[in-house]
């Protein structure tokens, strides 16, 4: 582990330390599960509580992922079916639909993490999701829901690489963001368009594309991979025009600037 590396890994032990017992919103992704790590050894497991929600803006996927990995750490792990999806606001899709989402999630979380002796919740926020617009940040600060890892100072990177030297199989798993964020602002948000959306972008799983996004624009999926993978997708696209159209999508588009985070924000002024 380098110097920097060490000394974050360090502050991050320190401040959980501090807190002695904690509830961890926990999604199975790369930043959660490492702080579930690193919480458990810490703390020890009996004082860590991790906490899923349910919700069909969550691939089974993930779900599973994140039952499997809270069952290897030793650590209680609790599923709530969240409630943001029989909000209005939150189906109506607004640009602060993150926040609405998020402010119904942790509300419930910390409710349950209160009822099992839990003061403390924290999340996998870390530095590098300071520089996009995450409205869901808000909530969190509002709620008072604490960021172990952003305060430590750890960016994606770091956590990735902390990850591989504690042999986390989670390391070099891609980035992943709750299935709403496929569909255009200001368009009605379904259990069937999200059901679509997961089932698609099980298809470009199994293609053997590692970084991938379907962006559902009603009757046509848009695909972003990073440019590096064009050629692998268009080796396999007649197969995956077919059976994307079964699914309902009359056009299927290649995104020609490739895969990034947040496409759907480049349409807020």
């Amino acid at each position: 582990m380098s110097p920097d590396l060490q000394a974050k890994f360090d502050s991050l032990r320190s401040g959980l330390r501090r807190l002695g017992r904690l509830a961890i919103a926990y999604s199975g992704g790369v930043d959660s599960t490492f702080l579930l790590r690193v919480a458990s050894e810490t703390l020890g497991p009996e004082n860590v509580l991790a906490i899923t929600a349910a919700s069909p803006v969550t691939p089974a996927s993930e779900m599973r992922r994140a039952q499997e990995m809270a069952a290897q750490m030793g650590v209680t792990h609790l599923v709530v079916q969240s409630g943001e999806f029989a909000d209005a606001g939150f189906r109506s899709n607004p640009p602060d639909r993150c926040y609405i989402c998020k402010r119904i999630r942790f509300e419930q979380l910390i409710a349950l993490a209160r009822e099992r002796g839990f003061e403390h919740l924290a999340d996998g926020t870390n530095v590098d999701d300071m520089g996009d617009y995450r409205p869901g940040l808000k909530a969190a600060e509002e709620l008072g829901v604490l960021s172990p890892l952003r305060d430590a100072g750890m960016g994606k990177a770091d956590i990735r690489a902390a990850s591989r030297l504690l042999g986390l199989p989670t390391a070099d798993l891609p980035s992943f963001a709750c299935l709403a964020s496929r569909v255009p602002y200001g368009t009605p948000l379904t259990e069937a368009v999200l059901a679509r959306i997961e089932r698609g972008e099980e298809m470009l799983s199994q293609l053997g594309l590692h970084q991938y996004r379907l962006r559902d624009h009603g009757d046509m999926a848009r695909i972003e991979v990073p440019p590096e993978d064009f050629a692998l997708l268009l080796a396999q696209r007649e197969s995956l025009v077919q059976q994307l159209k079964q699914l309902g999508y009359h056009y299927v588009t290649l995104d020609l600037a490739g895969y990034r985070t947040g496409s759907m924000n480049e349409t807020l002024a």
